[in-house]
């Protein structure tokens, strides 16, 4: 009996123990959710900002005028950077992110490479038939997201320099309601006729469209450049804000379960001290009658 109760002990012990863990790794994700919320909330206002910019300077210039940028190939080399997670505890956030890699790169027939942000998802994805090339630390504040964008953009550039790559997607979890993310996909490069089409096809928000100072070209290209941080800053915050909601669901689940487990347990440990006094109950009572009954009377 003692072995077994000290056993329920520990149990229930070390439950008690991994609820701590559980609610402080809730505490954090929660908190962190709040900055995450507030940069892409913020982000999708000035990204409409420089979609109207590129509008409004497009409009300005001829075709044959356009930047280089924007006259790129449709077809070439694919480079694929995926946001994922350094840290576990995120339920299935890397998985679905690698399968929704996997299925859209494999419509693509052109030679890819995938650049990942976050061990785990860089881990997973090595399992499948993806080439993996060049990683990059995740950042863990709003404030490391600028000088990872930078770098991923400066490898890109000196790759399409190289002709190495033509084509550059990027993958990650969105903030989605009613199912926390979901996985989303962005062409980023090139930025060819289809990009502008759909980019002088924007409605101005008022009837007189602006006029472009210092040239249209110039202007352009300064849109251009603030277009591709700006995505690639709100695809990072946005896998931030998504990977700490998934973690603040895996807790609340967490939570949950040991709440569940902690109560078995101690119903069980309760249970079964109980017993334990119940057959010393019974025993003193036997005892007793037993010596009543072999003692003599006065």
């Amino acid at each position: 009996m003692s072995d077994t109760s000290a056993s329920l002990s520990r149990k229930i012990g070390t439950a008690g123990d991994l609820q701590s863990v559980v609610r402080t790794m809730k505490a954090v994700a929660a908190s962190s959710i709040t900055q995450y919320e507030r940069a892409v909330g913020a982000l999708d206002d000035y990204y409409r900002t420089v979609q109207l910019g590129l509008a409004a300077s497009l409009r300005e210039i001829e075709r044959p005028a356009a930047p280089a940028q924007m006259q790129g190939k449709e077809t070439g080399p694919i480079a694929a950077v995926v946001f994922g997670s350094d840290q576990g505890l995120v339920g299935q956030f890397n998985d679905l992110m690698a399968d929704f890699v996997v299925e859209t790169l494999a419509d693509l027939p052109e030679q890819k490479s995938v650049w990942t942000v976050g061990e785990r998802i860089r881990s997973r994805l090595t399992e499948t038939n993806l080439q993996v090339g060049k990683s990059f630390i995740l950042p863990g504040s709003i404030g490391a997201i600028t000088p990872l964008v930078g770098e991923v953009l400066i490898e890109i550039e000196a790759l399409r320099e190289k002709g190495e790559i033509t084509q550059v997607y990027i993958f990650h979890n969105s903030p989605h309601a009613g199912a926390i993310y979901s996985p989303a996909c962005q062409r980023l490069l090139p930025l060819d006729e289809v990009w502008r089409r759909e980019l002088t096809a924007t409605a101005w928000p008022t009837k007189i469209w602006p006029e472009v100072m210092s040239g249209g070209t110039a202007t352009l290209l300064a849109f251009v450049q603030e277009y591709l941080f700006v995505s690639l800053f709100r695809a990072c915050a946005e896998s931030l804000a998504s990977e700490n909601a998934s973690r603040l669901a895996a807790m609340q689940r967490a939570e949950k379960n040991i709440d569940e487990l902690l109560e078995d347990l101690n119903r069980s440990f309760h249970r079964l001290r109980q017993s334990g006094i119940d057959e010393e109950l019974f025993d003193v009572i036997s005892g007793f009658e037993a010596l009543a009954r072999v003692t003599p009377r006065a």
